[in-house]
């Protein structure tokens, strides 16, 4: 969700010390998984609110000006590969805040509903909800590139 591993290991270690500081609040010992979850998940969107940009975005246009064969230089489709991902970029800042979020952490971080409503602190059906939101006005928005 960060974009890079020195990142991630940041927020990690954040959200493991604030975990320490918070192991009073666990009620339930069994949870743990999913409060450290939610932990995480939280200190990640923080972290991402302070650049104001997504790095898994970037790195897919870093990706799209990469051909997939080394061997194959093709400026044609390098620019629309960037062309696409800037359009995507646009796409993803004009929904709304909360739909953004669980559509990224739907499709960059492969999380399920329940991980995301953990994350998030929101039901499942909210999440279900967004990301169909989500989905419907970026297939609107994004449609001259299918």
């Amino acid at each position: 969700m960060t974009g890079t591993l020195a990142d991630a290991d940041d927020v990690v270690q954040e959200s493991l010390m604030q975990a320490w500081e918070q192991l009073d609040n666990l009620r339930d010992p069994a949870a743990v998984k999913s409060w450290l979850l939610r932990i995480v998940g939280t200190r990640s969107i923080d972290h991402l609110r302070k650049r104001r940009n997504h790095v898994a975005l970037d790195e897919a246009e870093t990706l799209a000006d990469a051909p997939s064969d080394p061997r194959i230089q093709d400026p044609e489709s390098t620019a629309v590969n960037a062309s696409r991902v800037d359009a995507l970029k646009s796409a993803l800042q004009r929904l709304p805040e909360e739909q953004r979020r669980c559509w990224v952490l739907k499709e960059f971080n492969d999380l399920s509903y329940e991980e995301i409503a953990l994350t998030l602190n929101i039901s499942p059906d909210s999440v279900r909800g967004r990301l169909a939101r989500a989905r419907t006005a970026l297939a609107r928005t994004m449609e001259e590139w299918r």
